[in-house]
């Protein structure tokens, strides 16, 4: 048999969401602001400690494209900008709640 015949069809839902969610700095993004209340840029930078400004806002921006943050624009100088969760990333907390509650069960204590 040809390798094309015996592979397993690649699942389109799982496709898509590694490309939705693969972003190094995603889940911890939609954790912060589901969890702990923080909604500025300064706030999740602060909290997120090594990521870069470049880096925070492309992750950002990709997630208000794909629908799951949605960005307010206070109009201000110096400049002020909220995020928070649209429906669809409010449709997600329970799996964010799980992944965390899974990695506290199986995942080492420090990092890998």
């Amino acid at each position: 048999m040809r390798k094309t015949e015996t592979a397993i069809q690649r699942c389109k839902t799982m496709s898509t969401l590694q490309k939705i969610l693969g972003g190094k700095w995603k889940l911890e993004i939609l954790y912060y602001i589901s969890f702990h209340d923080i909604h500025r840029f300064g706030e999740l930078r602060r909290q997120l400690g090594e990521i870069t400004e470049s880096s925070l806002t492309k992750q950002l921006r990709e997630l208000e494209a794909d629908g799951f943050l949605i960005r307010r624009d206070f109009h201000e100088i110096p400049p002020r900008v909220e995020y928070r969760l649209s429906s669809l990333g409010e449709s997600f907390i329970d799996v964010i709640r799980y992944m965390k509650a899974w990695g506290e069960r199986n995942l080492p204590e420090g990092p890998l």
